[in-house]
């Protein structure tokens, strides 16, 4: 039988760090919508430290949608959803209210219309008070860029001159320009940040 399940390794580094995060922000209860869930790896993870929560992963890519099938499978969870095919540009979202959501990795890799969609349907399906809730490398005023980011930003538009990695402060007008009140900034391993905005 073949085994579905991709690996991606940076989840490993990262995951109890974010989890740490994570155990202070996220609702006691609801569904917590992920975007862009990649391998499927971190929504196991999370699943299994709230058990109270209901995981919903996301992801356009049907080969990535077919890895967090398999990782919720065999992780033997119930509280984790089949993937959904989501497009974070497009709207509308197929899903009507998330109680959280997670997007981890994704800005810096996707265009800026990615990002962009990301907010403005996270307006329309989060209630007041309600995390969205980013990770990754971002640029940031008066911080000075480790030089592995600015590295790693020249290797993906390399990739793709529409990615790269992006100014927190332009993320975060974009929130305020969409309901979202000033992220609460968080330090992470490894030159990553924790970015959590509150829906206003």
């Amino acid at each position: 039988m073949t085994d579905s399940r991709l690996r991606a390794p940076a989840v490993a580094r990262n995951r109890e760090a974010i989890l740490d995060v994570l155990r202070r922000v996220l609702p006691v209860t609801g569904l917590v919508l992920e975007i862009a869930s990649g391998s499927g790896e971190h929504a196991a993870h999370f699943a299994a430290a709230f058990p109270d929560l209901v995981f919903q992963p996301s992801d356009p890519d049907p080969m990535a949608r077919a890895s967090i099938d398999a990782w919720s499978a065999s992780s033997g969870l119930e509280n984790i959803r089949p993937a959904l095919a989501l497009d974070a540009a497009r709207a509308p979202w197929p899903l009507p209210r998330a109680d959280a959501i997670l997007c981890i990795n994704m800005t810096h890799i996707s265009p800026f219309s990615a990002t962009e969609g990301l907010f403005r349907n996270a307006r329309e399906i989060l209630p007041s008070g309600a995390v969205l809730y980013l990770y990754g490398p971002y640029l940031r005023a008066g911080v000075e860029t480790a030089e592995s980011n600015l590295a790693f930003d020249a290797w993906l538009r390399r990739q793709n001159p529409q990615w790269g990695l992006r100014d927190l402060g332009a993320v975060a007008a974009l929130g305020r320009a969409n309901g979202f009140l000033p992220p609460e900034v968080v330090e992470m391993p490894a030159n990553n940040v924790s970015a959590i905005f509150r829906r206003s």
